[in-house]
C-alpha cells in the first residue's frame, strides 16, 4: 500500500504517470474576479463528453423510437440523461480528488491479470465507438456529396490529423472546436424543429412515464437500446481525466471547488445532449410517426424521406450536416479516450498520430469489407453491432467507477455520501440489467 490510504500505488509528480500529462493543468484559472469567469475557465470538458451522447450510434435508435412510438420514448431519453449526469458527475470527482483517471484508479487498485481484461475490453469498446464514427461520417459523406461509403470511410482517416493540429495548439482551441460543432448540431435541430411544429402537449406528455413502455416488448427493445446507446463506457474515462486539465490548487479547498465547478459544467452540457437526442426522436415522430411510416430506422431513409413528408426543402440537408459534425467531433473524444486508456492500464505511451491511426484502421478495416460484401444494409447492421459492443463493455467502467468513489479509504474527505452511493448503485444495476437483456434479445431473442 501507498502512503494514499486505499491505493496500492501513490500518484507520483512525475510528469509521466499523470493523466494526459502534456496538458495535465494547463489551463489557467482566475484567482478572483467574478464567478463567471472562474465558470468559463471550467467549462469545456463537459461538452466533450457530451458529445459521445449525441454520436451517430445514438441516431438510429432515436429514428427507431421517434417513427414507431410516437413521442412516447422521450421519457426514456430523459432518464437515461439523468443517469448520465449522474455518472459524469462521479467520473470527475475521482479525477479531481484523486489525481486519477479511471483507467489509473483501476491499475492501482485491481491485479494485473484483472486489469488487462479491463484494458481489453475497453480498447473494444473504443474500437466499436470508432466504427460508429466512421460509419456516421461516410454515411454523411455520401448524402451530402455523392461520395461513395468506402471512400467516405477512407477519407474518415483523415480526421487524426486535425486532431493532432488541434492538441498541439492547445487543450482550449481543442475544445472551442467541439462546443462549435455542437452549436452547428444543436442549430440544424433546432431549425427543423421549428419547420416540423409538433405539438406541444404531446411533446411535454411524452416525458411522462408510461407502463406501455414496460408492457410492450417491441417497445422495451428499443428502450433498451437507446439507453445502452447513450451511456458511453468511454465517456467515463475521458471525464476523469480531462477535467484534471484545470490548474485548480490541489489542495482540499482548491479540488472541492473544482468538482462543484465540473458538475455544474457536465450538467449543462449534457441537457444539450439532452435537446439533440430528444429532438431527433420528436422529428422521428412529428414527421415519419405522424405521416404512418413507422418503419423508419435507418439514417439513409430519414435523409430521403424528411425534406419531401415535413415539406421544407432544406431538411434533409440539415440533418446531413449535423450528422458530419456528429461523426467529426465524436472522433476528438473517441481518440483521447483511447490514449487515456492505453496510458491508465498500461502505462503505455504512443506518439497521438500512431494511436489515432492504429484505432483508426481497426474501425475502417471492417466497415470498408462490409460495405464492399453488403452494401448500405451492411453499414446499418455494423452500427448496432457496434452499439451492441458498447453495452457489454459498459458495466465494466460503471461497477469500478461507483465502487471507488464510494470507498471513504480512496476518496477521503470526497466520498459521496450514502444516499448518492445507493443512487448510483441503483443506476449502476439498472444499466447491467438492461445491458444483459439487450444482448439476450440480440444473440437469442
Amino acid at each position: 500500500m501507498s502512503e494514499t490510504t486505499g491505493w496500492r500505488y501513490a500518484v507520483s509528480d512525475n510528469e509521466a504517470q499523470r493523466s494526459l500529462p502534456e496538458v495535465n493543468a494547463s489551463v489557467a484559472i482566475p484567482s478572483g474576479g467574478l464567478w463567471l469567469r472562474r465558470f468559463f475557465a471550467f467549462a469545456g470538458p463537459g461538452y466533450m463528453v457530451s458529445v459521445g451522447y449525441m454520436d451517430p450510434g445514438n441516431w438510429a435508435t432515436d429514428l427507431a423510437g421517434g417513427s414507431q412510438f410516437g413521442y412516447t420514448l422521450l421519457t426514456v431519453i430523459l432518464l437515461s440523461n439523468l443517469m448520465a449526469i449522474l455518472l459524469q458527475s462521479l467520473a470527475a470527482r475521482l479525477g479531481i480528488a484523486t489525481g486519477r483517471d479511471l483507467a489509473q484508479a483501476c491499475r492501482d487498485h485491481y491485479p494485473r491479470p484483472i486489469n488487462l481484461s479491463l484494458w481489453v475490453a475497453c480498447e473494444l469498446a473504443i474500437i466499436a465507438c470508432d466504427l460508429a464514427e466512421v460509419i456516421g461520417t461516410a454515411i454523411a459523406l455520401n448524402l451530402l456529396f455523392g461520395i461513395p461509403l468506402i471512400a467516405g470511410a477512407m477519407i474518415a482517416a483523415l480526421d487524426a490529423f486535425l486532431l493532432l493540429y488541434l492538441m498541439k495548439k492547445g487543450f482550449r482551441y481543442l475544445e472551442a472546436f467541439v462546443v462549435s460543432l455542437l452549436i452547428v448540431i444543436a442549430g440544424c435541430f433546432l431549425i427543423q424543429i421549428i419547420a416540423a411544429a409538433p405539438p406541444i402537449a404531446a411533446v411535454l406528455s411524452g416525458f411522462l412515464p408510461s407502463t406501455e413502455v414496460v408492457t410492450n416488448p417491441a417497445m422495451l427493445y428499443i428502450a433498451i437500446g437507446i439507453i445502452g446507446a447513450t451511456v458511453m463506457p468511454h465517456n467515463l474515462y475521458l471525464h476523469s481525466s480531462i477535467v484534471q486539465t484545470r490548474a485548480y490548487e490541489r489542495t482540499d479547498k482548491g479540488k472541492r471547488e473544482a468538482i462543484r465547478w465540473a458538475t455544474a459544467d457536465s450538467t449543462i452540457a449534457l441537457m444539450l445532449a439532452l435537446f439533440v437526442n430528444a429532438a431527433i426522436l420528436i422529428l422521428a415522430a412529428s414527421v415519419f410517426h405522424a405521416s404512418g411510416r413507422t418503419d423508419i430506422a435507418e439514417i439513409e431513409q430519414a435523409h430521403e424521406l424528411l425534406s419531401p413528408l415535413l415539406g421544407f426543402g432544406i431538411a434533409s440537408t440539415l440533418f446531413a450536416v449535423a450528422l458530419l459534425a456528429s461523426g467529426l467531433n465524436s472522433t476528438v473524444t473517441a481518440t483521447l479516450a483511447g490514449q487515456i486508456v492505453m496510458e491508465g492500464f498500461l502505462r503505455l505511451r504512443l506518439p497521438h498520430w500512431a494511436r489515432r491511426l492504429l484505432t483508426r484502421g481497426l474501425a475502417i478495416v471492417p466497415v470498408i469489407i462490409v460495405t464492399y460484401l453488403y452494401g448500405e444494409k451492411g453499414t446499418a447492421e455494423l452500427l448496432l453491432l457496434s452499439q451492441v459492443i458498447l453495452s457489454m463493455q459498459l458495466p465494466f467502467a460503471v461497477i469500478p467507477l461507483v465502487m471507488f468513489v464510494s470507498d471513504r479509504k480512496k476518496m477521503g474527505a470526497f466520498v459521496i455520501s450514502r444516499w448518492t452511493a445507493a443512487v448510483a448503485w441503483v443506476v449502476a444495476g439498472i444499466i447491467v440489467v438492461l445491458n444483459v437483456k439487450l444482448l439476450y434479445d440480440t444473440f437469442l431473442g
